[in-house]
C-alpha cells in the first residue's frame, strides 16, 4: 500500500462515495492537483449510503438550484454511459386531491426552473407502468428525463476515483479513516490518521452520515442526522427474464403512501429479478446519532444498513399492494431487505460551502445520488472561483445561525424534516412546528396576549397578524380585504394582516422587527472595509448619522447582499441585514476583511442586544413627539429621511433611524431589550396599532416594488437588471466593480425585474385565486415560458395581494424584448392560465400616497 504523503493541496474525507468521487473529479477538471482522498472502508465505499442507494434521478423539485444540480448530474451520468433514461412518474390516489394539486404544482415548478414534467391520465400511467392498478389513481405526473444510474452509483464512484488516480492528480487511500482535522488559529492545517499526518490547507468533508463526528474534531458544527429508510425486495419476478435490461419499467412514486417502486432488471444483470419497494416513515421516523453508528467490524451488515422487520412497514405495505398488486404476489426477500441510513438536515437542504467556524474546511454533505456530480461541480467551482454558477444561498452551510446548530434543535428539526421526505405536499409558507421559540423579542409576551399568529424565520418568532385586530379592523376594511375562498391560497395566511396595513396607512402602526441582524463594524480599517464591500459610498464624506441603502456583489458583479449601512462615527458603522440573510452576510464581511488584509476591524453582532420596532404611518411623528421633551427633535428639517440619532422617548434611550420599507413616514426604533415592554406599552396605550410582519415583508413591500435578497435578488442577476444600480459609479474600488462596470456598458440588459399585476385572478370555477409560491410566466401567443438571452427562465419571484392598490402583485424578471409597461403576459398557476400585466419595468412604487409622504 502506498505511503501517505506528508502534504496535500486538498484532502477529501469520504473519498469512496459518489459525492467524494464527484468532488475529486471536478476539482481536477478545475486544475487542482496533489489531492489526497481518505476513505474509512473500501473504495468505492462498502459501508456508506452510496453502497445501498436506489440510484434513481427525478427532476421534481420546487428549488431552482436543486433542479440545476440534478439535471447536471443526469447529463454527467449519461455522458459516461452510466444512465438509463426510463422516465418516472408520481401518482395521486383517488380522493387525494391535495396530492393531485401537488403534482400540478410540480409541473409549474418544472416549467419555471427548466424540467420537462407533465400531467398524464391514469390510463397513460398504466400504459407506461403496467404494474399499476389504474383504478387507484386520479392522475399522475410524468418525468421523461428520470432514470437510473447504472450499473450502480457505487460503481460510478469507483470508476471516477480510478480515473482521478490514473490522472496523477489524486492519491486515494482506502481503509484509512481520518481521526482528526487539525485546526490552528481558526484555519485548517492538516488531517490526522492512524497511518500518519497530512499537512494541508484545504479539507472537504463528504462522509455523509458520519459528517458531524469529523466536523466536531475541527470545532465546527454540521447540522444533520442519519435517518433509517426501509428498503424491501420482492421476488423472484420472472416477467423480467429475457429483457436483458438493468431496469425494465419506469420509476414509480406513490408519495401519498410515502413509498416508491422500481424493478431491478433482468435476473442475469447484477442485482436483477426483483421488485424494490422503498418507504419513508412519515409518522415516527427513526433518527440515529452519528456517534451510535456501528463500526464495520461490529456491524451485522454494513454500518449504514440496519435490521428491518415487516411489521415495521406493514400498514404501508398493505396499502402499496392496492396500488401495485405484484407486491402481494411475490415473496419478501428478507435477507436482502434492510433499513438504509441517509442524511436529513434541519431544513431539508444540502450542506455545501466553507464552514463559518473554520477557514478552508468545506462541506459537501446531505447529497442524494441524483445530485452527486452536480454538487461536486458546485463545490469545485466555489472553491476555485469563490462562487458557483448559480446562487448557493439555499445550500450554503453559513445560512444557519449558531443556535440553529445546537444538537437538540438539530435533532428536533431533522425529525420533522424526515416526516416530510415523501408524504406531505409541503406548502411554501408551511412553518416548522419543532425548534420554536428559539429566539423571541422582548415584545413577545404582549404579542401572545394579543393573539399573534406566529411564523418563524432564522429562529425568530414573528407575528404575521393579531387576532385582537380582527373584530374592529376586518369590519372596517372588509370591502378592501378579499376573502380567500381557496384553502391553498389562505393556508398560513391571516386576512387581518391586510386590514392592519390599511389601518397603519390611515393612522399609525408598529411592527416588531427584532429579527433584523445588526452588525456594528469598527476600527481603523472599518471604513476601508465598508467601502470595499459596498457599491454605494458609505465612507469618505458620508456624514455621521447618515444611512445608505447598498449592496454587496460577488466576484462577477452578481447581487450578494442587500442591506443598509449607517455611519455611526468616523471609524464605526452599523450594518442592518434581513434576519434570513444576516448570518451569511456576517460570514462574508469577516472573510472579506481577512481577504483584504484589513486587520484592525472589530465586528460585533448586536442582533440580540437590540430590539427593534418599526413605527410608521401619517401619524407617526405626532405620536412619537408626545413622548419627547422637545418634539422639534423629530421635525422634518431636524431629522431628515435616511438619518439616525439618539432620542429619549419617555426617558427610554432609543436609537432612531428614519427610514421606511412600507412607504410611510416613520422610524425604526432600536432599544436595549430591557426597555422593550415599556416602549411597546407606551405606544400601544397611545393608540398605535400592532401590525404583523406580513405587511412589512410581503404586502407593502410589493406595493412599493421593493426587492428581497435570496428571493428577488440573487447572484444570478445584476443590479442593472434589478434596477438598483447607482446613478454614478464611485471612484473607490469595491468588490465586483469590474463586473459592475461591464454590465453598465451593455446597450441593454438581458432581463429586467418588473412589477406585474393579475388582470383577472378568477379560476375556471369563478373562484378568485391569490398565488402562493413561484410559478412560470408565459408568452400568451405560444404559452411557452419566457427565456432571456442568457437562458434564464421567467417566473414570479414574489407574490402578494396589495390591499392599498386592490391588486394581486408579482415581481419577476422579464426578458428585455418583452419588458414594457402595459404588456400582457400569462401566469400559470396550478395548470390554469391567468392574464398578468407589467405595471412597472424596474423599480417604481405602485403605492404613490405613501411614497410621497414618507419623506415629509
Amino acid at each position: 500500500m502506498a505511503k501517505l504523503p506528508e502534504s496535500a493541496d486538498v484532502v477529501i474525507i469520504g473519498q469512496g462515495g459518489i459525492v467524494g468521487a464527484s468532488v475529486a473529479h471536478h476539482l481536477i477538471e478545475r486544475g487542482w492537483s496533489n489531492i489526497v482522498g481518505l476513505e474509512k472502508s473500501a473504495i468505492p465505499t462498502d459501508i456508506g449510503s452510496t453502497s445501498h442507494a436506489s440510484d434513481f434521478c427525478f427532476t421534481t423539485s420546487h428549488d431552482k438550484l436543486n433542479i440545476h444540480t440534478t439535471r447536471y448530474s443526469q447529463a454527467f451520468y449519461a455522458r459516461r454511459g452510466n444512465y438509463i433514461q426510463v422516465g418516472g412518474m408520481e401518482v395521486a390516489r383517488v380522493g387525494d386531491d391535495e396530492r393531485m394539486d401537488e403534482l400540478c404544482r410540480k409541473v409549474g415548478s418544472g416549467k419555471a426552473f427548466g424540467t420537462n414534467v407533465s400531467l398524464i391520465t391514469p390510463s397513460q400511467a398504466k400504459e407506461l407502468f403496467p404494474l399499476l392498478d389504474e383504478s387507484q389513481i386520479q392522475g399522475a405526473m410524468w418525468d421523461p428525463d428520470a432514470g437510473l444510474v447504472v450499473p450502480r452509483s457505487q460503481t460510478v464512484a469507483g470508476d471516477l476515483v480510478d480515473e482521478a488516480v490514473a490522472s496523477g492528480h489524486l492519491q486515494a487511500f482506502p481503509y484509512t479513516p481520518a481521526r482528526r482535522i487539525d485546526v490552528q488559529d481558526g484555519r485548517v492545517c492538516g488531517v490526522e490518521t492512524d497511518k500518519g499526518y497530512i499537512k494541508t490547507q484545504y479539507v472537504v468533508l463528504t462522509i455523509g452520515i458520519w459528517g458531524p463526528i469529523m466536523a466536531d474534531t475541527a470545532g465546527a458544527a454540521l447540522p444533520l442526522m442519519p435517518v433509517e429508510h426501509p428498503l424491501l425486495f420482492f421476488g423472484p419476478y420472472d416477467a423480467l427474464k429475457g429483457t436483458g435490461k438493468e431496469i425494465v419499467y419506469p420509476l414509480f412514486r406513490d408519495q401519498g403512501n410515502s413509498a416508491y417502486v422500481r424493478d431491478t432488471g433482468d435476473p442475469t444483470t447484477s442485482e436483477g429479478g426483483l421488485i424494490e419497494w422503498g418507504y419513508y416513515e412519515p409518522n415516527e421516523p427513526r433518527l440515529v446519532s452519528p456517534w451510535a453508528i456501528a463500526e464495520p467490524e461490529t456491524a451485522r451488515m454494513s454500518p449504514s444498513m440496519r435490521d428491518l422487520n415487516l411489521e415495521q412497514v406493514m400498514a404501508a405495505y398493505e396499502k402499496a399492494i392496492d396500488m401495485t398488486p405484484i407486491l402481494g404476489e411475490l415473496g419478501w426477500e428478507e435477507k436482502r431487505s434492510f433499513n438504509g441510513l441517509l442524511s436529513v438536515t434541519p431544513d431539508g437542504g444540502s450542506m455545501i460551502g466553507e464552514t463559518p467556524e473554520v477557514r478552508n474546511l468545506w462541506f459537501c454533505e446531505a447529497i442524494w445520488v441524483k445530485d452527486g456530480p452536480g454538487a461536486g461541480k458546485l463545490l469545485a467551482d466555489w472553491l476555485t472561483d469563490g462562487q458557483p454558477e448559480l446562487d448557493p444561498h439555499s445550500v450554503d452551510i453559513a445560512r444557519f445561525y449558531p443556535p440553529q446548530k445546537a444538537r437538540g434543535y438539530v435533532y428536533d428539526r431533522c425529525y420533522e424534516t424526515a416526516k416530510k421526505i415523501y408524504t406531505p405536499a409541503v406548502h411554501p409558507r408551511e412553518p416548522y412546528l419543532s425548534g420554536r421559540r428559539l429566539r423571541t423579542s422582548p415584545f413577545y409576551p404582549r404579542e401572545v396576549e394579543l393573539g399573534a399568529y406566529f411564523m418563524e424565520a432564522a429562529g425568530w418568532e414573528r407575528a404575521h397578524g393579531y387576532r385582537s385586530n380582527e373584530a374592529t379592523l376586518l369590519e372596517r376594511y372588509r370591502d378592501r380585504v378579499p376573502e380567500r375562498a381557496h384553502e391553498w391560497d389562505s393556508r398560513h395566511f391571516w386576512e387581518v394582516s391586510d386590514a392592519e396595513g390599511l389601518a397603519m396607512s390611515e393612522g399609525v402602526g408598529m411592527i416588531n422587527l427584532s429579527h433584523f441582524c445588526i452588525l456594528d463594524v469598527s476600527g481603523a480599517d472599518a471604513e476601508a472595509l465598508m467601502e470595499y464591500l459596498s457599491v454605494a459610498r458609505v465612507g469618505g464624506s458620508t456624514p455621521v448619522g447618515k444611512g445608505v441603502y447598498t449592496h454587496f456583489l460577488d466576484d462577477r458583479g452578481g447581487i450578494r447582499a442587500d442591506l443598509t449601512i449607517v455611519r455611526l462615527g468616523p471609524q464605526q458603522y452599523r450594518v442592518i441585514c434581513g434576519g434570513d440573510t444576516g448570518h451569511r452576510d456576517l460570514v462574508w464581511i469577516r472573510r472579506m476583511s481577512e481577504r483584504q488584509g484589513l486587520t484592525d476591524v472589530h465586528i460585533e453582532d448586536r442582533t440580540e442586544a437590540l430590539a427593534t420596532l418599526g413605527l410608521w404611518g401619517p401619524k407617526a411623528r405626532e405620536t412619537l413627539a408626545q413622548f419627547l421633551d422637545d418634539p422639534d427633535e423629530i421635525a422634518n428639517d431636524n431629522f431628515p429621511f435616511a438619518t439616525a440619532r439618539e432620542l429619549r422617548v419617555a426617558g427610554i434611550p432609543v436609537w432612531a433611524f428614519r427610514i421606511s420599507y412600507v412607504g410611510e413616514q416613520g422610524w425604526e426604533l432600536y432599544i436595549a431589550p430591557c426597555y422593550g415592554l415599556r416602549l411597546w406599552d407606551l405606544l400601544f396605550d397611545a393608540g398605535v396599532v400592532p401590525v404583523g410582519i406580513e405587511t412589512y415583508a410581503n404586502t407593502r413591500r410589493l406595493e412599493n416594488s421593493l426587492r428581497l435578497q435570496n428571493v428577488d435578488l440573487e447572484t444570478d442577476y445584476n443590479l442593472y437588471e434589478a434596477d438598483l444600480a447607482r446613478k454614478k459609479v464611485k471612484d473607490a474600488e469595491f468588490h465586483g466593480k469590474a463586473g459592475y462596470l461591464d454590465q453598465r456598458q451593455r446597450p441593454r440588459q438581458a432581463a429586467y425585474l418588473c412589477t406585474l399585476s393579475m388582470v383577472d385572478n378568477r379560476d375556471a370555477d369563478g373562484v378568485a385565486r391569490y398565488p402562493v409560491g413561484q410559478w412560470p410566466i408565459l408568452d400568451p401567443a405560444t404559452n411557452d415560458v419566457l427565456v432571456d438571452s442568457e437562458g434564464r427562465r421567467s417566473y414570479n419571484t414574489s407574490a402578494a395581494f396589495g390591499p392599498s392598490v386592490g391588486k394581486m402583485l408579482l415581481l419577476g424578471y422579464i426578458p428585455a424584448e418583452y419588458a414594457e409597461e402595459g404588456r400582457e403576459l400569462v401566469l400559470e398557476y396550478f395548470s390554469e392560465h391567468y392574464p398578468i400585466r407589467i405595471e412597472a419595468v424596474g423599480y417604481r412604487s405602485l403605492y404613490d400616497p405613501g411614497a410621497a409622504r414618507m419623506r415629509s
